[in-house]
C-alpha cells in the first residue's frame, strides 16, 4: 500500500511555541515553507482555516502558481460560502494547480468559533449541512447540464458551472471527525478520512468505525485513512526527549502569558468536539503509548487539533509511523513546532526511511502473491 506525506502550509512562522515575527500573511515565508516541503519529499500541504486567519484559497492559488509538484489540501468551512460559489472556486484552483487540489471540508466542533462567522447551527445540524454541501459540490464538478436542488439547507434552480476541475471525475474530498455524526457523514461522502494521532488500539477502532459507516451508506469502497501527528525528532533519544519537554514548556509559557493569538486559537474551558475530548482523555490516562506517542503536547493545548507528538530519533519516529501504516493509514500528516526547520528535518531523515520500508514491504507482498498464483496454477 503506497504512502503519502501531508505537511502544513502556514502563512506565517508562528506556532504553539513561538509568536509570529511578521504579518498574518507573510508571502515570502508562505512560499519558502511550501518550497521546503516540495524539495524534501512531501506530497501535499494543508492550507488550514480559521475564522480570523488569512483566506486559504488565494494563499493556495499563490503557491500553486509558483510550485510545480506540491499538491494542495484546501480546508473549507461550508458556512462561509454557498456551495455553488465554492465549487467554482475549487474548480478554478484545480485549474491553476493543474490538477493538484483536494478539498478538506470542516464541519466545525466549537460553537463559539463557528459563531464568529455567523454560524448558529447545532453540531449535528452542521454535519447534515456538510453532507448536503459535499453532495452538491460533487455534482457541480461532474455535471455539465443545469440542475435544480431542493434540500434541507440549500435551494437553487437551473445552475451549471462553466469551470470544471482538471481531475477526472473530480478532486478528492477529505473529511474528519470522531463522533457518530462525523463517521456517518464522512463514511458516506469522503475519499479521505482524517484522524488525529491516537494510540494504535484506538486508531484501529476509529478505522473500523469509518469502514462500518461507509458500508452503512451503501458504499462498496472505503475512504483512505489519514492520521496526524506532531513529530519531535533529534539525533539521539535523550536529545529528542529533552526537546519534547522544552516544547511543552514553551507551549505552557505562551498560554500563561495570555498570548491573544493562543487564547483565540485554543479558547477556554473544555472542548466541545469529540476529537479533542478523546485527546484529553487519552492524555489523562497516560503520557506515553506504543512506540513513541506522547500526550503532554495535547494536554498543554487542551486537545486542540493535531497535538499528540511522536518523540524519538528519526528511526524511532519512522518505525512508529510504519506501525500506523500497518493498521491501514496510508496518508501520514506531520507538523513540527519550528515549521520550516522541522519540515526540512522530517523530509530529510524520516520520510526516506518510511518510503523505503513501505516499498520493501509492497515488493515482498507482490512477490508472495506471484508465488501463490504460480502454486495455484502449478
Amino acid at each position: 500500500m503506497p504512502v503519502e506525506f501531508l505537511g502544513i502550509a502556514a502563512t506565517n512562522n508562528g506556532s504553539e511555541t513561538t509568536s509570529r515575527s511578521g504579518a498574518a500573511f507573510d508571502k515570502e515565508y508562505t512560499l519558502r515553507l511550501a518550497r521546503a516541503h516540495e524539495d524534501h519529499g512531501w506530497d501535499r500541504v494543508l492550507f488550514a482555516y480559521g475564522s480570523g486567519s488569512p483566506d486559504p484559497a488565494p494563499a493556495a492559488a499563490y503557491i500553486a502558481s509558483r510550485l510545480d509538484r506540491l499538491q494542495i489540501l484546501l480546508a473549507h468551512r461550508p458556512n462561509v460560502s454557498y456551495p455553488t460559489f465554492a465549487a467554482k472556486t475549487f474548480a478554478t484552483l484545480d485549474q491553476i494547480s493543474e490538477g493538484r487540489l483536494a478539498v478538506h471540508f470542516i464541519t466545525g466542533g466549537n460553537d463559539h468559533e463557528q459563531g464568529r462567522e455567523g454560524d448558529t447551527l447545532t453540531k449535528d445540524e452542521r454535519y447534515a449541512r456538510t453532507r448536503e454541501y459535499i453532495q452538491i459540490v460533487k455534482k457541480i464538478w461532474t455535471n455539465h447540464e443545469p440542475f435544480d436542488h431542493e434540500g434541507e439547507h440549500y435551494r437553487f434552480q437551473d445552475f451549471v458551472s462553466d469551470v470544471f476541475p482538471v481531475q477526472h471525475p473530480r478532486p478528492n474530498v477529505s473529511f474528519g471527525g470522531s463522533s457518530p455524526a462525523a463517521y456517518a457523514a464522512g463514511g458516506a461522502e469522503a475519499d479521505i478520512y482524517c484522524l488525529w494521532g491516537e494510540p494504535l488500539a484506538k486508531t484501529a477502532e476509529q478505522i473500523e468505525a469509518v469502514k462500518a459507516a461507509a458500508k452503512a451508506a451503501g458504499r462498496t469502497d472505503v475512504p483512505r485513512i489519514q492520521a496526524a501527528f506532531r513529530p519531535i525528532i533529534a539525533p539521539t533519544e535523550e536529545l529528542a526527549w529533552e526537546k519534547a519537554h522544552r516544547t511543552v514548556g514553551a507551549i505552557k509559557t505562551r498560554k500563561e502569558k495570555g498570548d491573544p493569538v493562543t487564547k483565540r486559537r485554543y479558547g477556554q474551558g473544555q472542548p466541545q468536539n469529540s476529537g479533542s475530548q478523546r485527546l484529553i482523555a487519552i492524555a489523562e490516562a497516560g503520557e506515553r503509548y506504543d512506540r513513541a506517542l506522547w500526550t503532554p503536547t495535547a494536554a498543554a493545548t487542551g486537545g486542540a487539533g493535531n497535538s499528540n507528538a511522536l518523540v524519538g530519533t528519526p528511526e524511532t519516529v519512522a518505525r512508529a509511523l510504519l506501525d500506523y501504516h500497518d493498521l491501514g493509514v496510508d496518508i501520514l500528516s506531520a507538523r513540527g513546532y519550528d515549521l520550516l526547520g522541522d519540515a526540512i528535518d522530517f523530509g530529510r531523515y524520516v520520510i526516506p526511511i518510511v518510503r523505503e520500508e513501505v516499498a520493501k514491504r509492497d515488493a515482498e507482498r507482490a512477490a508472495r502473491g506471484t508465488q501463490n498464483l504460480a502454486a495455484v496454477h502449478g
